[in-house]
């Protein structure tokens, strides 16, 4: 089966758990194509200055200052980069000159003839013609049990909301926001977890999530689940007023 990502590039936490997804799939499938947009949620353009100043202004001075260095060793540390992922496993990355939705992007995508497309952070809102594009459908990870904490974020509203259990999602992507029916979901205990340990403990697990939705598709044992509108619950991007309340309650950053 042929498999398109559609990622951003990420300088935390995506190079080591595409890596990690690849070495799954390696050899049974060909990922032979990956697009990987500048970091910006949801397609919204932020200069670098904007989105330090607005990550100062919502969560704090200390939490700027610890996630900055991050940002600057990520520079210099190749196993953060996604391209050096790519380039290990001799998978082309995909240039987009415009919008991953318009006439171009679609045509270059389709270019490479995929059977699935799979989305892991992407960063725009998938319009009709994308997500029809490959025959075998769009898949999107979602670190949360959908349909509870679609939207943004999910790691910091569970632990602002003293959530016990939370988990990742797999599903088809449609014209809504991670509203279309589940492929793969597992559930986990939040005990004693950061939002920082949160973070890399669901994107591993969203990985391997990830690689058993693959496996269903490609031996026609998928069995959905409803992703009900009527159970679902929805999160923007947290003000300070949440981020007082985050630490309110006791839950940790890192």
């Amino acid at each position: 089966m042929k498999i398109v990502i559609i990622t951003q590039d990420d300088p935390f936490y995506l190079a080591e758990n595409l890596d990690y997804l690849f070495s799954l799939i390696d050899g049974q499938h060909e990922v032979v194509g990956c697009v990987v947009s500048k970091v910006s949620p949801f397609g919204k353009k932020e200069s670098f200055i904007q989105k330090a100043s607005k990550t100062a202004r919502i969560f704090g001075l200390r939490f700027f200052i610890r996630y900055a260095l991050k940002f600057v060793l990520s520079k210099i540390n190749p196993n953060k980069k996604v391209k050096r992922v790519l380039k290990k496993y001799d998978i082309p990355e995909v240039e987009l000159l415009k919008s991953i939705n318009s006439k171009e992007s679609l045509e270059r995508i389709n270019s490479l003839k995929p059977d699935l497309l799979i989305s892991i952070a992407g960063n725009e809102i998938f319009k009709l013609p994308l997500i029809n594009l490959a025959p075998k459908g769009c898949l999107n990870l979602h670190t949360a049990l959908l349909p509870k904490y679609r939207g943004l974020m999910p790691s910091f509203w569970v632990l602002k909301n003293k959530e016990e259990f939370s988990g990742v999602s797999v599903f088809y992507v449609d014209e809504g926001i991670d509203s279309g029916p589940i492929l793969v979901q597992k559930k986990f205990s939040l005990k004693g977890l950061t939002q920082e340990q949160l973070i890399k403990d669901s994107k591993k697990l969203g990985m391997e999530a990830i690689y058993e939705s693959v496996c269903a598709i490609e031996n026609g044992t998928v069995e959905l689940k409803s992703n009900d509108d009527e159970y679902k619950s929805y999160y923007g991007f947290p003000t300070s007023e949440d981020v007082k309340e985050f630490n309110k309650v006791g839950a940790k950053f890192y």
